[in-house]
């Protein structure tokens, strides 16, 4: 009979405070039977310190702390296969993934699609599945295969060198239970990716299952028993780290990468000729520079994006730290085709202080607030909040007629502006919009372009009849 004690997070996002707490629990609960291990999306490219460390700030703090083994989330690969690659062969613990390959099918240097781990005699097989990124692996540079498949293959290809299989899913807990009912063998999941926090474990079909929520706000505990290859549950829960103290060493981490990576990210791109100020509410330069961006890198009838895309302007000079601390969204540039009353409805909420106010939180946004809608190649004519007209290219906006838009995916699934959801034909880039701020805030014809209000009101404006 042996006893095994699993410690483990999942979607920290790069919440670096919170997860200063819970290395102070880790220390508390690990003892000689102890896993510590992480399911995916601790590597959150928001983060300034690895923005400036190109990941590296990650594995130093995952190292501290005694991690065994991390899944790769879909986190992990938005910063390139290149950024994945780099902190995978430079991390003294294994990063795991069954399903992940380069985009020409060959294995990402330093990733394991399994290991089997030694702790105390007890054999552990522990593998890992990512999530498919579908439109956006070509950009990552990235190939999927199906996790299932990949699952039983890793388990099989081991068969007699193991005790226990343990599972670390960056795919789902919608997923995860259909998992455990079809494939016995898994012993242990742990769940990530839909940010799901249990009380306590599940066990469905024998198999134990947890999920620690996000940010790290919590740690997850699994305390078992096994005894003749069979696995029991003695204890399991999540406990909050809202209370703990900081641990010092995690915070001298963050400081001296943190000024690492100041000292690279403010190195100055270019001068800014023209002050691109900010506002949630009202019209701005930024966010009109945006616009008018997406409409030219995508070619699209208008350009559609929201002010609460950004957290502030830029003045005087452009640097990667600006960018990432204006712009943290890793939203990619998107266009889909929509009709024009669709485009009307959610320019009409636009005006409606309280949706610009409203909670903007939603998949890969970092932001606020939803914000304005701000546009690109149209005019709005509108008084107070009622829309009067809206002109794309001089042409009255016709309901039925159907035009490109160039935005943000975070609009284009509707949030927000649920009407924006209403479109077809979506297409992606892998660039991030804080890549097209970069591009056009060096174009001086296109900052000039952004200080022009394309919202009119009809008290300052006489109206064609």
């Amino acid at each position: 009979m042996m006893k095994l004690k699993i410690l483990h997070t999942n979607d920290v996002h790069s919440n670096f405070d919170n997860f200063a707490r819970v290395a102070t629990l880790i220390k508390q609960y690990k003892d000689e039977h102890t896993l510590i291990l992480d399911g995916g999306d601790f590597a959150d490219f928001k983060s300034i310190e690895l923005q400036g460390t190109r990941g590296l700030a990650a594995i130093e703090l995952l190292e501290a702390v005694g991690y065994d083994a991390l899944t790769i989330g879909n986190n992990e690969m938005f910063n390139g296969v290149d950024t994945l690659e780099r902190m995978a062969s430079k991390s003294p613990f294994p990063f795991i993934s069954n399903n992940l390959f380069k985009k020409d099918k060959t294995q990402i240097n330093g990733v394991f699609k399994s290991v089997i781990l030694n702790k105390n005699g007890l054999r552990i097989l522990i593998t890992g599945s990512s999530p498919n990124m579908v439109e956006f692996n070509d950009g990552i540079g990235i190939h999927m295969t199906d996790y299932k498949e990949a699952i039983v293959e890793e388990i099989n290809r081991n068969a007699g060198d193991y005790d226990i299989c343990i599972l670390l899913s960056h795919v789902g807990t919608f997923a995860d239970e259909p998992l455990a009912m079809e494939i016995p063998e898994i012993d242990i999941i742990i769940s990530a990716h839909d940010h799901k926090l249990f009380s306590e474990a599940k066990v469905i079909n024998n198999i134990i299952m947890n999920s620690a929520g996000n940010y790290g706000e919590h740690l997850g505990i699994l305390e078992l028993e096994i005894k003749d290859g069979e696995v029991k549950l003695l204890h399991s829960t999540t406990i909050s780290s809202k209370d703990a103290e900081k641990d010092d060493h995690i915070l001298a981490l963050l400081k001296s990468n943190k000024e690492k990576a100041i000292e690279v990210l403010s190195q100055p791109l270019y001068p800014i000729t023209q002050p691109l100020w900010h506002d949630v509410i009202e019209e701005n330069p930024l966010t009109n520079l945006i616009a008018d961006g997406l409409k030219d890198m995508l070619n699209c009838d208008i350009g559609l994006i929201n002010s609460g895309i950004c957290n502030a302007g830029i003045f005087q000079e452009m640097t990667k730290k600006k960018l990432i601390e204006v712009c943290p969204s890793p939203l990619n540039p998107t266009s889909f085709e929509i009709q024009g009353k669709y485009i009307k409805e959610a320019l009409e909420q636009s005006l409606d202080v309280q949706v610009c106010l409203a909670d903007g939180r939603g998949p890969g946004f970092r932001g606020r607030y939803v914000g304005r809608l701000h546009i690109a190649g149209a005019e709005i004519v509108h008084a107070g909040n009622f829309v009067r007209a809206i002109y794309v290219n001089e042409k009255l906006l016709e309901d039925e007629t159907w035009y490109t838009v160039a935005s943000s995916d975070y609009l284009q699934r509707g949030s927000g502006y649920e009407s924006l959801a209403n479109n077809r034909n979506e297409k992606y880039l892998a660039e991030e919009i804080k890549d097209v701020i970069r591009l056009y805030a060096n174009k001086t014809d296109f900052i000039e372009k952004a200080s022009i209000n394309r919202w009119k009101e009809t008290s300052k404006v006489g109206i064609a009849q």
